[in-house]
């Protein structure tokens, strides 16, 4: 609902438009920041702000102690990725994508194919901005990502890597009915201008807030056919990264969106229709700090799992150094099969056998087929452990 502590703002204009046959109004945001009045950062925001610094601050502490950041990474990067697309519709579970990974000789097909969409699309932009001579924060980063997300046939017809030539509509079975209208396709090169201004602008405002209105902004602005909530949810990730707060990949926020989805939405309305930018703003911090210190319990939850289970691994030895090995590998691969253990850990398959009989026996890993034949052995703990995650 919208905040009523604050005046009512205008933050947009109207235009006609003409959409499936029906006569709609499209909204077409003012640039950001909001003015008349100025968003100003006080009483419940200035108290949600300081809650997620605080949250994204015990996180950096969690991560700087865990045995090893990569592992952490490769699991929550997935997490939100699997999050991020069942907002979307998809059905794909995190098992899902980690029994996929277990298999790496096969494409993944149907939902699935999505979710490793994202995960290119995630790489490629990282990439970007990491690299010498690398693209910036920008559309022009923005829509290589996109082109990676809607690469297969979930994305035919959908322009992957081009902004809309055509109007669309959110919400409701036809346009007359929707519950946004976004801006006709010929004012996105302005738009989107001033948003990329306003990114690398704006030093004084805070890097979690100025997130927020980014977010809000593109979600309104809503530049392509498809693909617009996951490539939204992405520049968030980015935008902290970026700003050097937090390796931001260990915030899952579609979580805690998915879990309010009708709040979320509410939210976003409230800003296009009284300019509630404070309500909004506040909205997004509570989802970092949820986010955060969610991630920072599982981080220290599962650095505790995997130091107790290595001793365990260790007990039961008996001259296996392979089930050593392999045991290593797991929180990068927490679903294997005896053809990728022979790969993961380099040796014959006999070798690979009894390595995964040794962690079988330890308790570590569990066989979830039920079969003779291609068995696939989970590291259940682990996975349940980060699934648990809200």
């Amino acid at each position: 609902m919208p905040n009523h502590s604050v005046k009512r703002r205008i933050s947009g204009t109207y235009e006609s438009v003409a959409v499936a046959g029906e006569a709609v109004k499209a909204f077409i945001p003012h640039s950001l920041p909001p003015l008349e009045p100025p968003l100003l950062i006080e009483g419940a925001l200035a108290s949600a702000l300081v809650e997620a610094a605080s949250a994204m601050h015990t996180l950096a502490q969690a991560a700087s102690f865990i045995p090893s950041l990569e592992w952490f990474l490769y699991a929550f990067v997935r997490k939100e990725a699997v999050l991020s697309s069942q907002i979307e519709g998809t059905q794909s579970t995190l098992d899902d994508l980690f029994e996929a990974e277990a298999h790496p000789d096969e494409t993944p097909a149907g939902d699935l194919a999505e979710v490793s969409a994202y995960l290119a699309a995630l790489a490629h932009a990282r990439n970007e901005l990491g690299r010498t001579g690398g693209l910036p924060l920008s559309m022009r980063l923005l829509n290589g990502a996109h082109r990676l997300l809607m690469r297969g046939k979930h994305g035919e017809g959908k322009h992957p890597g081009e902004l809309r030539r055509s109007q669309n509509w959110i919400g409701g079975p036809r346009p007359s009915r929707a519950v946004h209208v976004p801006p006709p396709p010929h004012h996105l090169p302005s738009l989107l201008g001033d948003l990329e201004k306003f990114i690398h602008g704006e030093p004084e405002m805070p890097l979690l807030v100025k997130a927020a209105l980014v977010h809000a902004q593109f979600e309104t602005i809503h530049p392509y056919l498809d693909g617009n909530g996951r490539v939204g949810r992405l520049l968030i990730a980015l935008m902290l990264e970026e700003g050097g707060i937090i390796d931001a990949r260990l915030v899952t926020i579609s979580t805690f969106f998915r879990e309010h989805r009708p709040e979320y939405y509410r939210r976003l309305n409230a800003v296009r229709e009284v300019g509630d930018f404070e309500g909004w703003t506040t909205f997004f911090l509570d989802a970092i700090t949820a986010s955060a210190t969610n991630a920072a319990a599982t981080a220290r939850d599962i650095g505790q799992l995997v130091t107790r289970d290595r001793t365990r691994v260790h007990e039961r030895l008996e001259n296996s150094a392979a089930a050593a090995r392999l045991f290593e590998t797991l929180p990068l691969n927490p679903m294997i099969t005896i053809a990728r253990a022979m790969a993961l850990v380099r040796t014959s398959k006999p070798t690979a056998i009894r390595a995964v009989e040794t962690l079988l026996d330890a308790g570590i890993l569990a066989e979830i087929t039920g079969r003779k034949r291609d068995r696939v052995f989970v590291y259940r703990a682990y996975v349940e452990r980060l699934k648990g995650q809200a």
